[in-house]
C-alpha cells in the first residue's frame, strides 16, 4: 500500500492538487482535509493532477465528487489532469467522464 501524497501549487488559473499514492478509503481523508483548507473563488479552476496515482476506490470516486461539488458551490470549474489508464476506465463505465473536464496533463488544465 502507497501512502498518498498530495502536493499544491498555485497555477494563473487557480489551485493544482498533485495526488500520489492511493487514493482509497484508508486515506481519503487526507485529500478532503486538503481541499477544506482549500481556498476557492469564483471563475477559477481546481485541477487535480492525478498523473502519480496508483489506485483510486469508490472512496476515492466519492472525494472527486465532493471536490467537484465545493467547485461548483463557488462557482469555479474543476479538471481532472494525467488520470491513469485504469483510473480512467472507472470513470468512463460510471459515466464521470460526462461530468469532468479531463486533459492528458496538468500543463494544458491549467492554460486559460
Amino acid at each position: 500500500m502507497s501512502p498518498l501524497n498530495i502536493t499544491t501549487r498555485d497555477a494563473g488559473t487557480g489551485p493544482v492538487l498533485e495526488i500520489s499514492g492511493e487514493l482509497d478509503y484508508a486515506n481519503v481523508s487526507a485529500l478532503q482535509k486538503r481541499l477544506d483548507g482549500l481556498t476557492l473563488r469564483q471563475g477559477q479552476r481546481l485541477v487535480l493532477d492525478m498523473r502519480g496515482l496508483e489506485f483510486c476506490d469508490s472512496s476515492g470516486i466519492t472525494a472527486l465528487l465532493a471536490a467537484r461539488g465545493r467547485a461548483e458551490a463557488v462557482q469555479a470549474e474543476i479538471a481532472l489532469a494525467a488520470v491513469p489508464a485504469n483510473t480512467l476506465r472507472v470513470l468512463r463505465i460510471v459515466g464521470l467522464d460526462q461530468i469532468f473536464t479531463i486533459h492528458p496533463d496538468s500543463e494544458t488544465a491549467t492554460r486559460p
